[in-house]
């Protein structure tokens, strides 16, 4: 008797788990084109942040190619590359590289840089830094992320690109300089990358919509980088 009603317990369980796995999967089928498209616009919006819409002509989104560089991208998966051209010629590339080593680990940067390599503009896509001391990275927080606009390899030199504390010309934060040394960290790193690669990041032609899916992908990174 008793075998007989762990049977039916068991049954009824494995009914329950059967049927709710079955709810999730279509719950998420449901929400899944209307979330896809929320992440878009948000990407559409980081890219016009960083690279004004009049300055090209062609969708910018879906001009796009992945690339990899550990070393200086701070991820050891594809990163998406923007490019914006204007009649057909290279104006702009926003890349989606990653600072490993913030202090509430990695930050997702989208860093957008003209053809003669300065910036036109840094966003943070994605960051786990502490609230009211990191955050301030975030534009919303503070004006802390437009100081990169106009820079380049060259301005400044090497030496300036580091925080204050660590003699250079960006400032840190009051209790948290270990996030925005990051940050300058890894937006230089993503100056180098262009400057060795900007030849074929234009020429290399756009990737399928297979691939462009990973635009998107604003989930936590978990990759790491050792030191430039």
């Amino acid at each position: 008797m008793l075998r007989q009603y762990m049977t039916k317990g068991a049954l009824v369980l494995g009914l329950f788990a059967l049927v709710g796995g079955g709810l999730v999967a279509y719950i998420y089928q449901l929400t899944k084109p209307h979330i896809d498209e929320s992440e878009r616009q948000y990407m559409l919006r980081s890219l016009h942040a960083v690279i004004k819409p009049s300055t090209h002509d062609n969708d910018i989104f879906h001009d796009m190619i992945t690339v990899r560089d550990p070393n200086l991208l701070g991820t050891n998966k594809p990163v998406p590359v923007f490019r914006a051209r204007r009649d057909g010629k290279p104006v702009a590339v926003a890349i989606m590289s990653v600072a490993p080593d913030g202090y509430g680990g990695p930050i997702k940067l989208l860093v957008g840089i003209n053809t003669d390599g300065t910036l036109t503009g840094v966003r943070v896509l994605l960051h786990k830094e502490t609230p009211g001391l990191g955050d301030k990275i975030e534009e919303r927080r503070s004006d802390w992320i437009l100081s990169f606009n106009g820079h380049s390899l060259s301005n400044p030199k090497r030496k300036g690109w580091h925080v204050q504390r660590d003699g250079g010309i960006f400032d840190q934060f009051t209790g948290a300089t270990i996030t925005p040394r990051a940050v300058v960290k890894a937006v230089y790193n993503t100056l180098v990358y262009y400057q060795r690669h900007k030849q074929h990041l234009f020429d290399k032609p756009s990737e399928n919509s297979t691939q462009e899916k990973q635009t998107v992908d604003l989930n936590e990174e978990k990759d790491s980088n050792p030191d430039e």
